[in-house]
């Protein structure tokens, strides 16, 4: 199967794609409803899938929307999904829902972002949490804002952060665990800057524990007071397009009594 320049193969792909998901031939084939041979040489590059088996392994090895798309393309077939940008007249709809969806949720801060964690939407509270970093270190706010760079950078979010040790190996695990499961190497880059990035001045990096905590809460030291936050990442159900797929709204619940009162608030200052 001929391919161009730069251009993983079909066979390529699908082996990358199941060594990854921890699968062997014999695994993938009995979960595809193939044999172990057409398998083994769809792999190898010495038979052309259909489009029907391409779509049925994708499913199978659990592929996201971009990466089935690509596997598509790679086997020589138009994509299954569209891939506009959300900025698309035709999302609009759902870009207004996205909002609504986000200010629903005030006086809570919540924030939509995309697959690389770029900011995409937010609602007002966010914009007042991250008022010190548009003093501070404004072009970490420009287009398109990274949030794990913001929240980790030492003139971002981190030099608020009460714990940052602690709240810097999470947001660390949690992408790694992300790269681990997707393989994307826009990601791993992502990975390898932020670990590279120095702590704020006078925060020292903690000793390593033998188990993460079940939950560790991220405390700001806002110009408003000190605020307790648990943060929940919500995805879409049922998304028809990559965009809408990849999307996750990031909701910061106030821990405390005193948190949700401050916000309760700033947000009637606001208004």
């Amino acid at each position: 199967m001929d391919q161009p320049a730069g251009r993983a193969s079909f066979g390529t792909l699908l082996r990358q794609w199941r060594r990854l998901r921890g699968l062997s031939q014999l695994d993938l084939s009995l979960k595809a409803g193939v044999s172990t041979r057409h398998l083994s040489w769809l792999e190898g590059d010495r038979a052309a899938p259909s489009r029907a088996m391409a779509i049925r392994l994708a499913t199978q090895l659990a592929l996201p929307m971009r990466d089935g798309n690509a596997l598509l393309a790679a086997a020589g077939y138009a994509p299954m999904w569209a891939a506009r940008p959300l900025a698309h007249p035709a999302l609009a709809p759902a870009r207004a829902a996205l909002q609504r969806l986000l200010e629903a949720h005030e006086p809570a801060p919540a924030l939509a972002v995309d697959r690389l964690w770029n900011l995409v939407a937010h609602n007002r509270m966010v914009t007042l949490l991250l008022a010190p970093v548009a003093q501070a270190e404004p072009a970490l706010l420009e287009p398109p804002a990274n949030m794990l760079r913001l929240t980790l950078h030492p003139r971002g979010l981190a030099p608020m952060i009460e714990g940052f040790p602690a709240w810097r190996a999470q947001v660390l695990q949690r992408l790694a665990r992300q790269v681990g499961a997707s393989g994307d190497p826009a990601l791993r880059e992502l990975h390898a800057e932020l670990s590279a990035l120095p702590l704020p001045e006078g925060v020292t990096a903690a000793a390593p524990h033998a188990d993460d905590a079940v939950i560790v809460p991220l405390v700001l030291a806002t110009p408003l007071g000190r605020m307790s936050f648990l943060t929940t990442v919500t995805v879409f159900g049922a998304p028809h397009d990559v965009t809408r797929a990849e999307l996750a709204v990031e909701t910061l619940l106030p821990a405390d009594e005193a948190t949700a009162r401050m916000l309760r608030e700033a947000l009637a200052a606001a208004a």
